[in-house]
């Protein structure tokens, strides 16, 4: 059984997402529409992770939000309503050692293939959010806020969102002093003092430049790998 709608904050009850785009692509006889959208990017810590989501035409679930408005507790309570929702969805991860190996352009879309071949169905049109186009194919329409404006994308990024924060969450215990479960290893004061004080864990992003001045253990650095242009 699904978990209940959570109470929107009054902030966010009018910031809804639409199936507009949606709806005129299956009007155009596009049947497979997914919605992609991408989480841990900018993290130093864990993977980068990318949600997609199948949304079907005949049933709509209310208060999706792009996830960056909802906190974790409205987050975690969409979840399953959004999971039970979806024709299907799926989210794909790039370790962090495919980051640091790959460069973070190409793990991202190492991330986005393996969300899409998770779906088990071939799309017709895919829907990004952003301005680069990190799936190829031909077959996608990118959106400046997408996760704000397209309810696909918006489920989507509430998927990997939430996939990710458990996945950081159940670190937590193995690199005390980090705080991942709270900052999800994503930058913040307490994340960089501990990285001054003890170094940096197994599951950072060695190749950043954040890197160069921190204390090192027995942890091997890779070069930074080139960086291909996102646009």
């Amino acid at each position: 059984m699904a978990a209940s709608a959570p109470q929107l904050r009054k902030a966010i009850k009018a910031k809804s997402p639409s199936l507009e785009i949606e709806r005129a692509l299956w009007a155009d006889g596009h049947e497979v529409i997914v919605g992609v959208d991408e989480v841990g990017r900018g993290a130093w810590a864990g993977p980068l992770t990318v949600g997609a989501a199948v949304l079907p035409q005949d049933r709509r679930v209310y208060k999706v939000r792009d996830s960056k408005m909802l906190n974790e507790r409205e987050r975690e309570a969409m979840f399953d309503r959004i999971a039970e929702w979806c024709t299907t969805w799926a989210v794909g991860h790039a370790s962090h050692e495919e980051c640091d190996e790959l460069g973070m352009a190409a793990a991202q879309k190492l991330a986005a293939r393996r969300a899409i071949d998770g779906l088990g169905v071939e799309p017709d049109q895919v829907l990004i959010d952003g301005n680069w186009d990190f799936v190829g194919g031909g077959r996608t329409q990118k959106f400046v806020r997408g996760d704000a404006l397209c309810l696909s994308i918006a489920a989507a990024s509430i998927l990997a969102k939430v996939t990710r924060d458990r996945i950081m969450r159940a670190e937590a215990p193995h690199f005390p002093g980090f705080d991942f479960e709270r900052n999800k290893g994503y930058p913040c004061p307490w994340h960089k003092m501990a990285l001054h004080g003890m170094g940096p864990t197994a599951i950072h992003r060695r190749a950043w430049i954040f890197m160069d001045h921190l204390p090192w253990s027995a942890l091997h650095r890779p070069a930074e790998p080139e960086q291909e242009a996102l646009f």
